[in-house]
């Protein structure tokens, strides 16, 4: 994948403000049986990658931050050694087995949580194969509302997710792991609760909104056909 000139980091987007004081990591998940697409999604090719794994470890290592690669697939694991190792980002790289049981995307992020405490996640799943740099700089300059600030409305402000106009994309969001956010998680999946939905409706958010097509993601064979009819922006705009 190209680099683009002036890619931002959440500690760059905008002068003037401060910086959460969390550092930031990004973690690509792709742990999904892909039962509905009836074969691997992650190792789907990409017209600018190799695969759909590739594609998003490689737009997220541009972020020059700690990258893990959480999924439950050995051979994710072995195809992300591989490409860090050729492109020599491999201490960047942190590629984390999932441990059973799997049980969906919210009992995913309480474990990374749980070991990544006190960071902030930026939680991408590997569905999005139109994701792109721009997306992800509108994403991570949310933050500079100040994740902490008590003006803003709910308990977990400091949750960013994104939206395409019509709904919400957990999937692809800022969650803060401090002890606040881990705790209730934590307290949530012991429970029994499962939805990712939910969990954020409980805590409060912000809503990020983002191009519907650069986020359009696929779990069905039709659905991954259309997301190849190229959309007419550019994606490597801002």
């Amino acid at each position: 994948m190209a680099k683009a000139a002036g890619w931002v980091t959440v500690s760059t987007v905008a002068p003037g403000f401060s910086p959460h004081p969390l550092p930031l990591r990004a973690c690509l998940l792709s742990g999904g049986s892909s039962q509905r697409m009836g074969q691997d999604k992650g190792l789907l090719p990409h017209p600018d990658a190799g695969s759909w794994l590739e594609y998003g470890l490689e737009l997220l290592e541009e972020l020059r931050t700690p990258l893990t690669l959480f999924t439950g697939h050995t051979s994710h694991l072995s195809t992300a050694v591989a490409l860090a190792k050729r492109h020599g980002w491999l201490e960047r790289l942190e590629p984390l087995r999932e441990a059973p049981p799997h049980e969906g995307p919210l009992l995913a992020l309480a474990k990374l949580m749980r070991h990544h405490p006190d960071q902030i996640l930026l939680l991408c799943p590997v569905d999005m194969p139109w994701l792109d740099r721009g997306s992800l700089r509108t994403l991570l300059a949310s933050t500079t509302t100040a994740i902490r600030d008590t003006t803003l409305p709910g308990a977990g402000a400091g949750i960013r997710i994104a939206h395409d106009g019509q709904r919400h994309q957990p999937l692809l969001g800022l969650y803060p792991s401090d002890a606040r956010h881990r705790d209730a998680l934590l307290a949530a999946t012991a429970s029994g609760e499962r939805s990712l939905q939910r969990w954020i409706a409980a805590m409060g958010h912000q809503d990020v909104g983002l191009a519907p097509a650069a986020i359009a993601n696929a779990n069905t064979p039709a659905a991954a056909a259309r997301l190849w009819q190229k959309p007419e922006w550019d994606p490597e705009e801002p």
